[in-house]
């Protein structure tokens, strides 16, 4: 089986081709220019690489809901020439296959739930943290996506005492994609955060604002697994930083051995690397298929 897979990044798309067992057999990124070139490439991908079904986890806000007018676009994203782009709509009308379809932490959750950190459980929270911040939600074995879907990157979070930077958030200045995305990081040290030495102060800063957020995920939504992935998180010394400020936050009030006695195995990078994305869209497409050729009377 061939099964087709698009992580559509803001700065970069990657497609690639894999197998049911997860393993992506062939792979090709480019830049996300304007939606004109940037599909055409997609386009020009899959026609010289047949599959049977195709996953996309995008970049949003997208339309998740089949009855609105909107499904399958990107709505009202800032990246130019994207807004109220008939993503699956112009996918449709060159290839005949089921398409799954997401968001892109959406995708990457699910991905690290069939075949990576969340393996086996029935709820995981992905967090990417890097240009931006988004969190993706799979709970009781199915993917949040609610009224529009979670947008977890943009929680308000309680200012560090010693930190008197003002945010990036175009919209809410300092909700948590303001005062910890990479943007932010770099706007507050004047470097970016690979420039950055392990034991700099950025760390603790950074930890004490993503903490908060898996906090109060924890205390809302109490996950199975969190898995934190993304640019920002390649800086390994913020993982010890973060289980401790977590544990801290919460004082002992959630008992649950996986936190109070093994939460470096409860706050964890992605199992599948660089590749969640990209494995997370296989696996949707995986789902439109089975769901595609599954009689509508089977049990």
């Amino acid at each position: 089986m061939r099964i087709g897979a698009i992580e559509a990044g803001g700065t970069k798309f990657v497609c690639g081709v894999g197998n049911e067992q997860g393993v992506i057999e062939h792979s090709i990124s480019f830049p996300t220019e304007q939606q004109e070139a940037t599909l055409g490439k997609v386009i020009d991908y899959f026609r010289e690489n047949q599959v049977e079904a195709i996953g996309i986890g995008s970049f949003g806000p997208i339309g998740l809901h089949p009855g609105s007018p909107l499904y399958g676009f990107v709505t009202t994203t800032p990246k130019p020439g994207w807004a109220n782009c008939d993503f699956l709509g112009i996918l449709k009308q060159e290839f005949h296959v089921p398409y799954g379809w997401d968001t892109d932490v959406n995708a990457a959750a699910y991905g690290e739930s069939v075949w990576g950190a969340a393996k086996g459980l029935r709820s995981c929270l992905y967090y990417t943290i890097g240009t931006g911040i988004g969190i993706g939600v799979y709970a009781e074995g199915q993917l949040v996506h609610g009224l529009v879907h979670p947008e977890g990157g943009h929680v308000p979070v309680k200012r560090h005492p010693e930190d008197s930077f003002g945010g990036l958030c175009p919209y809410h200045g300092d909700c948590l994609e303001g005062m910890a995305a990479g943007p932010a990081l770099e706007a507050r040290w004047g470097k970016k955060g690979y420039e950055l030495s392990s034991d700099h102060e950025a760390w603790e800063m950074e930890a004490y604002y993503i903490a908060q957020s898996i906090t109060g995920a924890i205390l809302m939504l109490s996950p199975e697994k969190i898995i934190l992935g993304g640019g920002v998180m390649k800086q390994t010394q913020l993982f010890p930083l973060v289980r401790e400020a977590v544990r801290r936050n919460l004082n002992g009030y959630v008992s649950a051995v996986e936190i109070t006695d093994h939460i470096e195995h409860y706050i964890v990078p992605p199992r599948l690397g660089e590749q969640a994305g990209l494995c997370g869209a296989l696996a949707l497409g995986l789902r439109a298929y089975k769901q595609a050729h599954t009689p509508t009377n089977a049990v």
